[in-house]
């Protein structure tokens, strides 16, 4: 990480926002430090893909156009081993209304409650994810997909995060349920472990951000 907090430069035309993405930067600078500790920094390398980040979960319509992000659809970070994708969406999470704070859940956490309790462990992410009373479907980020195992349940092996997806993406559809993910693989290597079939979803499913290339690991 770089020591050095410089918040002017980055790539989103801000000048259009009502919001004022310095000070926001240096927001999520104060709120990082408290959440992980006073060597959190903001590297400039990363400023581009956080100040899209910030326009989507503000609901900034103006950057987020001007980025081609779309406001109705998730968020797909991408990024290398320690950039920080995780600890930035638990960051960002903070500015959201409660209804739209998502529910945070290791997809290796995922497969190993299927391997206990079978099919009935996706329900939660899947038809549950629909509160009874409002209707209102919840946002669920599913930390490092790609890197969780086969789910066994009984002998038999099942690609458990595929069938979440695949039904979440169907909600989508019928009740625009968002769904966010951290990911360290690139689309390629998604689409050898789940199918053309996932990756055209995802399409429909998810704004793509990407760290830079030159992000370092920050552990």
């Amino acid at each position: 990480m770089t020591n050095q907090e410089d918040y002017t430069q980055t790539t989103t035309k801000t000048m259009t926002s009502p919001f004022d993405y310095h000070f926001m930067l240096q927001h999520v600078s104060r709120v990082g430090k408290e959440m992980y500790g006073p060597d959190f920094v903001i590297a400039d390398a990363d400023k581009p893909v956080i100040t899209r980040l910030l326009a989507y979960f503000m609901r900034d319509k103006g950057v987020a156009d001007a980025e081609g992000i779309d406001l109705d659809k998730g968020i797909f970070l991408m990024g290398p081993v320690g950039c920080g994708k995780t600890a930035l969406m638990r960051i960002m999470s903070n500015l959201c209304p409660s209804k739209d704070k998502p529910v945070f859940r290791s997809c290796n956490e995922v497969i190993v409650d299927f391997n206990i309790r079978g099919f009935e462990a996706i329900i939660p992410y899947t038809r549950d994810a629909i509160c009874p009373y409002t209707l209102t479907p919840k946002v669920h980020c599913f930390d490092d997909l790609g890197l969780e195992p086969m789910g066994y349940y009984f002998g038999n092996s099942t690609n458990v995060m595929a069938e979440i997806m695949l039904s979440r993406y169907n909600y989508f559809i019928t009740r625009k349920m968002l769904t966010h993910v951290t990911t360290n693989l690139d689309i390629d290597e998604l689409e050898e472990i789940y199918g053309n079939r996932i990756r055209s979803r995802m399409r429909e499913m998810f704004n793509r951000m990407t760290f830079s290339s030159g992000s370092g690991d920050k552990r």
